[in-house]
């Protein structure tokens, strides 16, 4: 694996490499492969995840001194969902440099998603391990606040279900309701499939690794369908 390549592409330099190496492997390829001596990144993307919520957190607080808790909470989720980093991760390539089962390897629909979501969190996880805080928040500085205008100008930040139930019932006089459609993974890691519907009528799904946050994408959708934006 041509790891060099992928420091260059995220402007860091691994001291410890089989840091980065672990925060690539997903537990499926070490179960093809189960004379290596490797572990997969869930440990690395649980710490990433807590780092990536603190340096979010702290960039928020500081940058809109005037929000209010709710709007701030918004905008974090906005910015730190499976949906955001697992395009920040397709754009840095990660794809081409992840460990992956044969069959996980085949699927590029909604659980690669997921895959390169929390592969990019154990990546932020590895980071703060070899080189500290700083150079992880430098990270996510980066490649994920970078986004926050773009979020703000959109109204990505904006609670969805709030606005949805708001337009439906003014509108059509209807109050949405949501239903979960589907739920996989393992207790640790689950993610849920949810629509919203308008009386017996599917209007979107969302999926997430919360039935709220599906509920908000699913919600989400929903605005940008009906015009209601």
């Amino acid at each position: 694996m041509a790891l060099e390549l992928f420091e260059e592409t995220i402007g860091v330099q691994f001291k410890d490499k089989t840091l980065l190496k672990q925060a690539l492997t997903h537990r499926s390829y070490l179960n093809e492969n189960r004379t290596l001596r490797l572990e997969h990144n869930e440990r690395l993307e649980f710490l990433g995840d807590a780092v990536l919520e603190l340096s979010v957190t702290d960039y928020l607080y500081k940058q809109f001194p005037d929000k209010p808790e709710g709007d701030l909470t918004a905008l974090r989720s906005a910015l730190v969902n499976a949906v955001t980093l697992a395009d920040v991760a397709h754009h840095l390539r990660v794809n081409d440099y992840l460990l992956l089962s044969k069959g996980e390897a085949k699927d590029v629909g909604r659980a690669r998603q997921y895959i390169l979501a929390n592969t990019f969190e154990a990546i932020i996880g590895a980071i703060y391990l070899d080189q500290g805080f700083e150079k992880a928040d430098e990270f996510i500085v980066r490649f994920v606040l970078s986004r926050t205008e773009e979020i703000v100008r959109e109204g990505l930040w904006i609670d969805a279900k709030s606005k949805f139930q708001e337009k439906a019932q003014e509108r059509l006089g209807i109050t949405p309701s949501y239903k979960k459609l589907k739920e996989v993974g393992p207790d640790h890691d689950k993610h849920f499939t949810v629509g919203v519907f308008l009386g017996e009528d599917l209007i979107s799904e969302g999926t997430g690794k919360s039935k709220q946050d599906a509920e908000q994408e699913a919600a989400r959708k929903g605005l940008q369908l009906k015009n209601w934006l």
